[in-house]
């Protein structure tokens, strides 16, 4: 195996406009900067006025803004930003799955998963960094070393350029109503929790009920094995709000290190304790995702071991087939090795849950997110 680090330094900080970016703020944070910024004491429902226009319409500029005096639109446009994202490219899977490429304010690229729900609404798949600091080597984002962590605001658009173009594409096919984005899993590009106050900010604004309104139960932020910050994740009032997911993807220590060298600075035990100190939520499981590795992971000696890891915990086990990729040495199992995997495991007891590839064949599977054409 190369050897490869276990966490990298950004290439860069997140930039810093000169101009405040709105959209980067809740109701509380608009009515201290209005406060700043007004030659007289705004009206109290200001910020309200504000926050509802950004983040439930998603107003593109002051002007749209009719409730707000002319004036005061024309005073906060030469005061602050309300920059986007761009939205570049929009790749179709023959499953319904898009894959959204977005660009910064610099240039740099990122993608978003847009995915059908098997009953109603969508779960966007959300990216927290552009690349990743971590070098999971299953993974194909990890091949794009890691530039920076994403803006709150950044975070936030991904939902909302997706959700723009669901409105597009309804009033384009005659739809009464547009499809709406139900679930969000921080699962995109990136550790969530190396970009901790950034995520736990956007879901604070993704949640908020003047805004776009997504139900915390209702997403999952996912972690690869950062145990200080899984830890923090358990203290803080956000793990009575959200899911967790853990990337665990091995039973063994040796076979871990390999496959996610995270596990070189914490390993399995370690992880597993800081999972543990997770509060019980009675409507919701900790999930444990587990990449199918051919031949590195798959035997029936490895569901052994994951019953004997996890089998005490409150807990439910995502089987997802390796999506092949040029940037790992790995390959998927046969379908008849999944199979025997997944009984196997729900023999032992485990709750089980084997997760069909979506998107494979545009690059948005898990794991595939490489800023690649795919099929257009």
């Amino acid at each position: 195996m190369d050897q490869v680090v276990a966490i990298r330094p950004p290439a860069r900080g997140i930039p810093r406009a000169g101009a405040q970016n709105l959209r980067d703020l809740d109701p509380a944070d608009l009515a201290a900067w209005l406060a700043q910024h007004s030659p007289e004491p705004p009206p109290r429902h200001r910020a309200d006025q504000l926050f509802r226009w950004l983040h439930q319409r998603r107003a593109p500029d002051f002007a749209v803004m009719s409730d707000l005096p002319a004036g005061e639109r024309t005073r906060l446009t030469g005061l602050a930003s309300l920059a986007r994202l761009h939205l570049d490219a929009v790749l179709r899977s023959h499953d319904g799955t898009r894959k959204l490429r977005l660009r910064t304010a610099e240039g740099a690229a990122l993608e978003s998963v847009l995915i059908p729900n098997e009953d109603r609404g969508y779960t966007q798949c959300v990216s927290s960094q552009i690349g990743c600091a971590l070098t999971c080597r299953f993974c194909a984002t990890a091949s794009l070393g890691f530039q920076r962590n994403l803006a709150t605001w950044e975070i936030v658009d991904q939902v909302y350029q997706a959700q723009d173009l669901l409105e597009r594409e309804a009033i384009a096919e005659g739809a009464e109503y547009p499809g709406r984005i139900t679930n969000l899993v921080f699962m995109g590009m990136g550790e969530p929790l190396h970009n901790y106050n950034q995520v736990k900010r956007a879901v604070q604004l993704l949640t908020h009920a003047h805004g776009a309104a997504i139900a915390g139960r209702r997403i999952t932020i996912s972690s690869s094995g950062l145990v200080p910050a899984i830890e923090r994740f358990a203290r803080d009032e956000l793990a009575l709000e959200v899911g967790l997911a853990i990337s665990l993807n091995a039973t063994t220590d040796a076979v871990r290190d390999e496959v996610m060298p995270i596990n070189t600075r914490w390993n399995i035990a370690a992880l597993l304790a800081a999972v543990r100190l997770v509060p019980q939520h009675r409507r919701r499981f900790v999930t444990f995702e587990y990449v199918l590795l051919a031949d590195v992971n798959d035997s029936d000696a490895d569901a052994q071991r994951l019953l004997d890891l996890v089998g005490d915990m409150r807990c439910q086990v995502n089987v997802i087939p390796f999506n092949p990729h040029p940037h790992a040495p790995y390959r998927r199992p046969s379908s008849t090795r999944v199979q025997r995997f997944v009984h196997r495991c729900r023999a032992l007891g485990l709750l089980v849950y084997l997760r069909t590839p979506r998107g494979d064949d545009i690059g948005a599977a898990c794991g595939q997110l490489a800023l690649e054409s795919g099929n257009a």
